[in-house]
């Protein structure tokens, strides 16, 4: 029999309308508040950001593009990215969302992946970006900031319309790419419902008062900065304050000038928080609420931020195909070391993968979940959809949790092949595929090592070819050549032979325990 966790928060509405119908539903009452800023003068209000998405929208539609066309979007954390987000959303189109720090290999093949057939960026990423367009059904090249040798954003801005009619449960409004619980990054597709239901679902977790703004380094691109920063932040009135990149003192800075109240971090960034000297020369009183994903937080380093800062430090748990967060903390409820009880409308069992049974509280199993957030499926790979949600609609992690008797949920330890640097992802299957090709390398193996810093490192077991020598830094010369940074090899150790099953499969648990 199911042992089925319902949430203890109160069940919300769904409302059946699209993203950016449901973003600024309530910005009529705030036209003139900061929607939008870098901190530096480049902002939108509320009513110039909805009259700015909706303008592209119609210059989008004027072209031809909506519901069939997918859009690439690859660009730091500007003002201009939700605008080209609801310019996109509103059209009907589809937006694929692409790391603007990858080589040109890896936007290709998202580009490939995802079927587009225009790509908007900025002059910094243009050479990379007109170089993965090749063999790709992309057509035109967009720059936001107007770069030479690119058609420029405002080119592409027409009368504004109202939202494209679309069927908001099926139709898939964003595909960032994640690796699931194996193999390579795939497209996960989101409707709009999936969108709308995960703000809503917030309801009673993040609870926004009047006047609020909010910290946004983490990236637009990746679903936790997408949804919880940009769409969760905007749809509740509050001012997003983006960075293109996180640094420290610039953050610092930017907290105290803006009288930041919500300060959202990846674990590395509450680790410099609670050690970093320079914290104690910046007037961070205004915080009420540091907020951590990406990667689970020791009990030890959420204490200790809280009292360094003086504010309550929690954390969740997400994942792109959840859109993203399934458990969160509830303020003023903190259970430091565990991510939170469910959210509205999520309903959670804890499996043993090995027998398929549920497991009581307090035992470890494979964390599950079901409701509204669930995305739609993989592009393009049923078979990936088929091992990830099953017939009942239950998607399954591939983290080990474990539930307490007061509905909070832990994450212990993980199934997924898969690494977590800097709350980025690694997909071991990506590095080893690429390793395998280096003409010293007669067989690896890639796992992660834990770090206090970055969460992971990722490490590489090397079966070296007969006579063969290969150092770190040659390896890292070779990845680096292919591979966005931080999916680089942190350490390297040669070994006589990978560790296999019979039925070939790396037994990655052998190599851990060496």
């Amino acid at each position: 029999m199911s042992l089925i966790h319902t949430s203890s928060l109160p069940d919300v509405d769904i409302p059946e309308m699209s993203i950016t119908d449901y973003v600024f539903h309530k910005a009529s009452a705030y036209p003139d508040r900061i929607a939008v800023s870098d901190g530096a003068g480049n902002q939108y209000t509320f009513a110039e950001l909805e009259q700015a998405s909706r303008s592209l929208a119609g210059g989008l539609a004027a072209r031809g593009m909506g519901p069939g066309t997918c859009i690439a979007l690859m660009a730091p954390n500007l003002p201009q990215f939700p605008v080209v987000f609801h310019g996109v959303a509103t059209a009907g189109a589809t937006l694929t969302t692409i790391n603007p720090t990858y080589g040109a290999a890896e936007v290709r093949h998202q580009l490939q992946d995802a079927g587009a057939t225009m790509l908007i960026t900025i002059g910094m990423f243009l050479e990379v970006a007109q170089e993965a367009v090749e063999g790709t059904d992309v057509t035109e090249v967009v720059t936001i900031d107007a770069a030479e040798g690119s058609l420029p954003l405002a080119s592409l801005m027409g009368d504004p319309i109202p939202q494209v009619e679309v069927d908001v449960r099926d139709h898939v409004m964003v595909l960032p790419y994640s690796s699931g619980t194996t193999g390579l990054p795939k497209g996960v597709m989101l409707t709009h419902y999936n969108l709308v239901a995960n703000i809503a679902q917030m309801e009673h977790v993040l609870v926004y008062t009047d006047n609020e703004v909010g910290l946004s380094a983490l990236p637009f691109f990746h679903i936790y900065g997408m949804q919880v920063l940009m769409n969760g932040m905007l749809t509740n009135g509050v001012t997003v304050l983006t960075m293109a990149r996180f640094d420290m003192e610039q953050a610092l800075e930017l907290v105290a000038e803006h009288k930041v109240t919500r300060f959202f971090a990846v674990p590395p960034m509450v680790l410099g928080l609670a050690k970093a000297p320079i914290v104690d020369q910046y007037d961070l009183s205004s915080v009420k609420q540091v907020f951590s994903g990406a990667a689970p937080l020791t009990v030890e380093l959420q204490n200790e931020c809280a009292e360094r800062i003086n504010c309550e430090v929690v954390q969740g748990f997400g994942m792109t195909e959840l859109s993203p967060v399934t458990h969160c903390t509830p303020e003023g409820r903190n259970k430091p070391g565990t991510s939170g009880v469910a959210v509205s409308n999520v309903e959670s069992r804890i499996v043993d993968p090995e027998t398929g049974e549920d497991q009581p509280v307090g035992e470890r199993g494979e964390l599950w979940v079901r409701g509204p957030m669930v995305m739609k499926g993989y592009l393009n790979n049923p078979e990936a959809t088929a091992e990830t949600i099953d017939a009942e609609g239950w998607l399954h992690t591939g983290d080990v949790a474990i539930v307490d008797e007061d509905g909070y949920f832990s994450i212990v330890d993980r199934i997924k092949e898969l690494i977590k640097y800097n709350g980025f992802q690694v997909p071991p299957a990506e590095l080893e595929g690429l390793i395998a090709t280096h003409p010293k390398v007669l067989d690896v193996a890639v796992i992660g090592v834990p770090d206090d810093a970055a969460g992971e490192l990722p490490k590489a077991f090397v079966q070296l070819a007969p006579g063969a020598d290969l150092t770190l830094e040659e390896l890292q010369a070779f990845v680096g050549e292919h591979l966005v940074s931080y999916k680089q090899i942190r350490l390297m150790e040669v070994i006589d032979l990978i560790p296999k099953s019979a039925s070939g499969k790396i037994l990655r648990r052998e190599l851990r325990d060496r």
